[in-house]
């Protein structure tokens, strides 16, 4: 017998009282990171199954040796169809899924929608099993993250808690769609920034072991790549991966710019959905035509390379292409498509497709590994570079370069193939790779959007408590205002009627012009005489420093120190007075979530 509806809430009101009653917090968050594991590994297995089966749909009966037209077709059709399923069934933005997580992390008290549970699933699914060239890990990241959130909101956990459940979700994610458990911790510490310690390394793990062990249920042994290693790693290799890791910086610096470039291009487009749907759709398709390798998450290709023995092998890669049987012309199209790769994931997304930058970064890395060892071999620089070794190297070097994440890179990469014999080279590679694109970009492809607001939680304690902190809470909206014109007199009934020892001067449109300090005027507001040859324009004073209510809260901290004031106006763009900020109270509010954000 089912409940109906109005039984549902009150057994769940019953779950939550015995939950409470029996289960301690942690025991209770345990729990919770096995059921979002397993979930996590449910949600991977659906994306990847949608996606094979339209792909299977869409491309039967393509032929190999020549380019199709339908690839100038598939890639507009799923875009637009994801575009009306996401305008009229979501009905909210779900692009950027790990840097959503980021932000929900940073400014929502990790509170994510509901929706987000399946939308990214399905809309992603359609994106790329049409032929978008995108990838299906950040909508799965993004889904495993809402998940743990709402479980959390479920089970009505603390903020602490509720991060480490989104953080577990994010984790489960990777560890379910790659079968890599320690990548998915890894990731969620150096990637979300889920700080590391003994309270949260038991549930993160246990969410990641068992979304790994589902997904082992689901699917089987196999992996996305297969690598047998046939050159085992010499110490004269080195220079090579030393160098490796530099060009794998470089290329990651590339990649992040020329994604933000053409963003931004698609984001002046947005207010004409149909032109953007044009310009995006044509542009992938053209691409996609000329490179079939850009299509979908192109993991077939990378397993071309990590699996080829002779020139045959890996020239298939170059299959339903026009540079179909030139095999001369292999490196000019492996060069080509790293080039290109960028512009077809920005077109993909842009113009109203779901899709991710991990598998891309992957994708990219995969071909810029083969793309440096064949020239390295070519010229005879130095000692033989495998290519098969250094397309898996370039796998972990660009995501580590994108995502600033050499940990990541290294052992997902290592997980995935079972390269573990290259674990020096992995690590040489992906630790040059993030120091060389340290020097340009700060932060991760996902983190920098947040960063330039602001609004990046950090391992800093301190910044990320000055990140948590929101401006409006501690805006005091009750005061007593005075206009330029006011007479002494009325300036003192003032005063005396107010709760602090200053007010401010607002003109008739609310615009702040500056305050009266009771204690710089005191030898004149008690001089009766003088109440009619005053006015507040003759008293008042510039503020020390103002707000403006869209500054972070280091910003206004630091406007406190160097002002030294005990209170300062909030004002916004047009510099119209919103309220007060007391400095006693941000401090204290400070200092009590350093002390919540420090406990285990």
């Amino acid at each position: 017998m089912q409940d109906t509806p109005q039984q549902l809430p009150s057994l769940m009101e019953k779950i939550l009282k015995w939950s409470h009653a029996h289960l301690s917090n942690r025991e209770l968050v345990l729990l919770l990171a096995f059921a979002i594991g397993f979930f996590a590994s449910v949600a991977a297995f659906v994306l990847h199954w949608i996606i094979h089966q339209i792909q299977l749909l869409v491309t039967a009966g393509f032929n190999a040796t020549s380019y199709n037209w339908l690839y100038l077709l598939f890639p507009v059709i799923g875009i637009y169809i994801t575009s009306q399923f996401v305008k009229h069934i979501v009905k909210d933005n779900i692009s950027h899924g790990i840097t959503r997580v980021l932000y929900a992390i940073s400014s929502k008290n990790s509170h994510l929608k509901s929706h987000n549970c399946w939308s990214s699933v399905i809309a992603s699914a359609i994106t790329i099993g049409f032929g978008g060239s995108v990838g299906a890990e950040a909508p799965i990241v993004l889904t495993g993250s809402a998940i743990g959130s709402n479980l959390g909101q479920l089970f009505r956990l603390d903020k602490r808690s509720l991060m480490l459940l989104v953080g577990c979700g994010a984790a489960a994610a990777i560890a379910g769609i790659f079968k890599a458990p320690i990548a998915g911790l890894v990731f969620t510490l150096e990637v979300l920034m889920v700080d590391l310690s003994m309270a949260s390394l038991l549930p993160i793990l246990i969410s990641c072991v068992t979304a790994t062990c589902f997904s082992y249920i689901f699917v089987g042994d196999s992996s996305l790549f297969t690598f047998e290693l046939e050159n085992a790693w010499l110490l004269e290799r080195v220079p090579a991966n030393l160098l490796l890791g530099v060009f794998c910086g470089l290329v990651s610096l590339y990649f992040m710019r020329a994604m933000t470039s053409c963003e931004n291009a698609f984001a002046k487009l947005s207010h004409r959905p149909y032109l953007k749907l044009i310009a995006g759709g044509l542009l992938l398709s053209t691409l996609i035509s000329f490179f079939p390798s850009l299509y979908g998450e192109g993991y077939a290709a990378i397993n071309i390379l990590l699996n080829g023995h002779n020139e045959a092998d890996w020239n298939r890669v170059m299959n339903n292409s026009l540079f179909y049987g030139n095999g001369k012309l292999l490196v000019v199209y492996i060069g080509l498509v790293i080039l290109t790769k960028v512009f077809a994931t920005s077109a993909t997304n842009g113009s109203g497709g779901c899709g991710g930058t991990f598998a891309p970064s992957l994708f990219i890395g995969g071909f810029s590994g083969f793309f440096f060892a064949r020239i390295w071999n070519m010229y005879h620089i130095g000692a033989y570079a495998p290519e098969k070794n250094f397309t898996l190297l370039g796998m972990a070097g660009v995501m580590a370069g994108v995502m600033h994440a050499p940990l990541t890179g290294i052992f997902l990469i290592a997980e995935l193939t079972g390269g573990y014999q290259l674990f020096m080279p992995l690590i040489i590679v992906s630790v040059v790779a993030t120091l060389t694109i340290s020097i340009f970009e700060p932060h991760s492809i996902y983190a920098m959007r947040l960063a330039r607001q602001g609004k990046l939680i950090t391992h800093h304690t301190d910044q990320s408590v000055l990140t948590l902190m929101r401006l409006d809470s501690l805006i005091e909206k009750e005061y007593s205002a005075v206009t330029p014109d006011m007479p002494l007199g009325r300036l003192v009934r003032a005063l005396s009627d107010s709760h602090s020892g200053f007010l401010p001067v607002l003109d008739k449109a609310g615009t702040l012009l500056g305050e009266v300090d009771m204690t710089q005027n005191r030898h004149i507001i008690f001089r009766t005489e003088l109440y009619g040859k005053f006015t507040v324009k003759q008293l008042m004073t510039p503020c020390p420093a103002k707000i403006v209510d869209s500054d972070p809260m280091g910003e206004a901290m630091k406007k406190f120190e160097k002002s030294g004031a005990l209170y300062l106006p909030v004002v916004d763009v047009s510099n119209r007075l919103i309220g007060y900020i007391d400095r006693t109270r941000m401090y204290s509010m400070y200092r009590n979530l350093v002390a919540d954000f420090s406990a285990e």
